[in-house]
């Protein structure tokens, strides 16, 4: 069944913490459909963009938008956006599937469902072991099945890839590229650049609270510079061979 498009629209945010301005007048979009990336060096302001977007972090000024609203306007928040902004708040004593029954009753899940993510993630493994003993990849897989527990049609995701090994991150892109082709949006912080140029369709690249690099990843790249070359470019980094394609810059 087709998926209504619901489009991540930023316009103009930006976001001061007293004196020091996290967000400068950010506009970007995220299409559906599409996995973006969402790129910029340590302290770019990523984390504050995201959280201003789950409505954790209130706007200094201008909008961020899924589908036209707000995060806490929208009818069905949990149900609209499966969120990871970190590794999933396991509790020590408890097991992964556990974790997945208690969030899944919020949610409104069945257990079919949640057996449908522990296949899917491949959580079986170690889905029945106390979260005491996970490793970070773990975690994050856990976190991940629990932000898909309520079908989203949208995804925003924070280093989603973080402490998964070469398979797992292959694995990961497989993934997420499968839950785009359904029709949903995936939004994609990263900081593993040659990983992202295989997975992300558009990105949106920030630097101190700014953008700075925006647009398909083909159009961007058409001269033969690749994502890395364009990011420490586009962020005043160095690097040798190639040029910016600025694009919408």
């Amino acid at each position: 069944m087709p998926r209504p498009p619901i489009r991540i629209e930023a316009h103009r945010l930006t976001k001061r913490f007293g004196t020091v301005e996290a967000v400068t007048d950010l506009t970007f979009t995220a299409a559906p459909g599409t996995v973006t990336g969402f790129l910029g060096p340590n302290g770019a302001g990523k984390t504050t963009t995201l959280r201003m977007l789950l409505g954790l972090v209130r706007p200094t000024s201008g909008t961020a938008t899924i589908g036209g609203l707000r995060y806490a306007e929208l009818p069905d928040p949990p149900g609209t956006v499966g969120a990871l902004l970190d590794s999933a708040h396991l509790h020590p004593a408890r097991t992964g599937r556990d974790h997945l029954r208690v969030y899944g009753a919020m949610a409104g899940c069945d257990g079919r469902r949640i057996e449908e993510l522990i296949a899917m993630l491949d959580l079986g493994p170690f889905v029945d072991r106390p979260a005491r003993g996970y490793s970070t990849g773990m975690r994050r897989r856990v976190g991940l099945a629990t932000a898909l527990l309520p079908d989203p049609p949208v995804l925003v995701l924070d280093e989603p890839g973080n402490g998964l090994d070469p398979r797992g991150i292959a694995w990961l892109r497989t993934l997420l590229r499968s839950l785009a082709a359904e029709g949903r949006t995936v939004l994609v912080s990263s900081h593993v650049l040659g990983e992202t140029q295989q997975l992300v369709d558009d990105v949106v690249i920030i630097d101190s609270g700014r953008l700075v690099a925006q647009g398909p990843v083909a159009e961007l790249t058409r001269d033969g510079t690749d994502l890395e070359q364009l990011f420490l470019h586009a962020t005043g980094g160095h690097t040798t061979g190639g040029h910016r394609e600025r694009g919408h810059i």
